[in-house]
């Protein structure tokens, strides 16, 4: 605790403000002090899932991008006469949106505010999908992914973060958050299969620009432009403290270690996401002799991840999420060692969507022991970097997939994840371990 008062006479009192910090305070006899048991209004309640639908919506429309690459990325090499490591292209660029994304996040955010910030992000989007509709020539159309990164790496901080501020069943709403995600990423490749078959290809573009309006429409009619202590208190949360420190925040955040752990290990778990979605369509085709249709395969992966987010909740807690994640981890590496080295169509597509179901659960569980081991006036500003930084890992690892296989051939792509998964796993065991704090 940063006060000097034992334990038992703290409450904790939510108190979010623009880092979403917690603030302890005395006790007072006969007095409750604690948000979670202090009622709340019915209006409260029902304008918190009025902001929580647009923040689904916001992740809804992340799922679907990361989704549609897999099934689109065989058209696009043909479309414009490239190979692996060029095609690969669209990921290195998106990557420097995603790392620029985080950069700028934090700062901006001290400066503007949450509302200004995540509409920031929406405009974005809809600037880099308008790019990509009409095919452009092929450095125009990976110049885009630079500005989509930018956007997408900045909505996903501010969702993340304002999810992380709620004193009120964070954990749920984390999941269902992240739940939201794998929804899109489960739609969006049954679409893009069918229109990776059609002459007009970029359509797909068209459909994610009208996602990405409605998107834009929802944020800016929900949150108004406003502060996040402006919208927090519209749904019953008090205004919070800051930190004591004389540095900045973000100058306080890069300098604490655990924050750089979880946020190397989200880029490693994005990267692992994402390269199987993005690749795993490829590999089928290429090593499994998949036909056209083998875009499912993709749909099958996400699914299994928005289902493995929501219908795992209660073992996360049963096990507990520290021990929970090492158990994920070690089922999909044995799962992607079955995909690997069995010569099956079928049982590949079944493993892929098992390892959707284990890896579902490991962002949000991220996300939630964040609010554990950080310190508390820097929760939301820390998640922000966490998810801004972790972003750059969906392209990244993808890039790297493409460069090896435009050497080696796709079916380096299984031992590529295995050996991903396995450093997951030795970054979370070096994230320090600390207790639940009490609410």
């Amino acid at each position: 605790m940063s006060s000097g008062i034992e334990l038992h006479e703290l409450h904790a009192v939510p108190a979010p403000n623009g880092t979403g910090s917690v603030k302890d305070v005395p006790v007072v006899p006969g007095e409750s002090n604690s948000a979670k048991d202090a009622p709340r209004s019915r209006q409260h309640v029902n304008r918190e899932r009025i902001q929580l639908a647009a923040l689904y919506w916001c992740l809804f429309l992340a799922g679907w991008n990361d989704g549609s690459a897999g099934p689109l990325i065989p058209r696009i090499q043909k479309v414009y006469h490239v190979g692996f490591a060029v095609v690969s292209l669209i990921f290195v660029f998106a990557c420097v949106g995603f790392i620029g994304g985080a950069m700028i996040n934090v700062p901006l955010t001290d400066r503007f505010g949450f509302g200004k910030m995540i509409m920031f992000g929406a405009l974005c989007q809809i600037v880099a999908y308008a790019m990509q509709a009409p095919a452009p020539p092929f450095p125009v159309f990976v110049l885009s992914y630079v500005i989509n990164g930018v956007g997408m790496a900045i909505q996903d901080a501010q969702a993340n973060g304002y999810t992380a501020g709620l004193s009120h069943n964070a954990e749920t709403k984390m999941g269902l958050l992240h739940g939201a995600y794998g929804a899109g990423a489960l739609a969006s490749p049954l679409v893009a299969t069918q229109f990776s078959q059609m002459r007009h290809w970029s359509y797909q573009y068209l459909v994610s620009l009208g996602i990405a309006l409605s998107n834009a429409v929802l944020l800016f009619t929900v949150f108004r432009l406003k502060t996040q202590d402006e919208c927090l208190a519209q749904v019953g949360e008090a205004a919070g403290e800051t930190g004591t420190s004389e540095h900045s925040t973000f100058r306080q955040i890069l300098t604490t270690k655990t924050v750089h752990l979880l946020a190397f290990f989200i880029l490693v778990y994005v990267g692992v996401e994402v390269t199987i979605g993005g690749w795993i369509v490829t590999y089928i085709i290429d090593v499994r002799g998949g036909g056209p249709s083998a875009g499912y395969v993709s749909a099958g992966f996400f699914g299994g991840l928005m289902t493995g987010r929501v219908a795992l909740l209660w073992l996360n807690q049963k096990i507990g999420e520290r021990r929970v994640l090492f158990l994920y981890s070690i089922l999909a590496i044995a799962l992607e060692l079955v995909v690997w080295l069995v010569p099956s169509l079928v049982g590949s597509a079944v493993a892929v969507s098992i390892v959707g179901v284990l890896l579902g659960p490991i962002y949000p569980i991220t996300m939630n022991y964040a609010g554990r081991v950080i310190p508390r006036w820097l929760l939301t500003g820390s998640i922000g970097w966490i998810a801004g930084f972790g972003q750059a890992g969906s392209a990244l690892f993808p890039f790297i997939t493409g460069a090896i296989s435009s050497q080696t051939g796709i079916k380096s792509l299984q031992p590529l994840l295995i050996s991903m998964m396995g450093l997951m796993v030795i970054l979370w065991a070096l994230v320090p371990g600390a207790p639940r704090r009490v609410d």
